[in-house]
């Protein structure tokens, strides 16, 4: 098996070669944006935790899908699906969501119709807290995504106003004990510590 080859499989069994070692991959980032997003018309958001997309978190690429998942696994946000992200708005009350940016290249709108336009490209990973509405505006072919979750939580898709029911279970979600990308010390626990 050649060099390339070698590299290929261990990355997607989420695990580096370095200093004759086998490593697991871990994340990088060179900057990471935080920001809120107060509610707007329909669109809940989360007044209270904000978004946090971590740029260049790891090694974009097809087949990458893998070390994906085994971060966020690592970190106790066990991955439920591979996908894109919808071309509507909407938004979830069931649990806080990892989006994994693989591969490709999109357009999102965070936060509900006429809010926030965000890039994102292969290496990129955004933490959208429940309640926060996302949009694909457009996106090239070899988009892909890896969502995940806190333990118990999961995913409904809602495209109205949360009920009395959905807006309480927005606001009453466990916060997640680790930072999918960074860890028990990563930026979620600081910009989202229990007030």
């Amino acid at each position: 098996m050649n060099r390339r080859d070698f590299n290929a499989l261990l990355a997607g069994l989420g695990l580096t070669f370095g200093e004759g070692k086998i490593h697991h991959a871990s994340a990088t980032t060179s900057r990471v944006d935080v920001f809120t997003l107060r509610a707007n018309d329909w669109v809940p958001n989360n007044p209270e935790l904000p978004v946090i997309v971590y740029r260049n978190a790891l090694e974009a690429g097809p087949d990458r899908e893998a070390v994906y998942e085994d971060l966020f696994s690592r970190n106790g946000w066990p991955p439920q699906w591979r996908n894109g992200v919808y071309p509507f708005h909407h938004y979830h009350s069931l649990g806080h969501e990892v989006l994994g940016f693989s591969n490709g290249s999109a357009r999102l709108m965070l936060g509900g119709p006429n809010a926030r336009t965000v890039e994102v490209r292969g290496g990129d990973i955004a933490v959208l807290p429940a309640g926060t509405g996302h949009c694909n505006l457009g996106s090239d072919t070899e988009f892909t995504v890896i969502g995940a979750y806190p333990p118990n939580q999961s995913f409904d898709i809602l495209r109205a106003a949360p009920t009395a029911e959905q807006s309480a279970r927005i606001h009453g979600l466990p916060f997640p004990k680790t930072d999918p990308v960074q860890g028990a010390a990563g930026v979620l626990a600081r910009e989202w510590h229990p007030s």
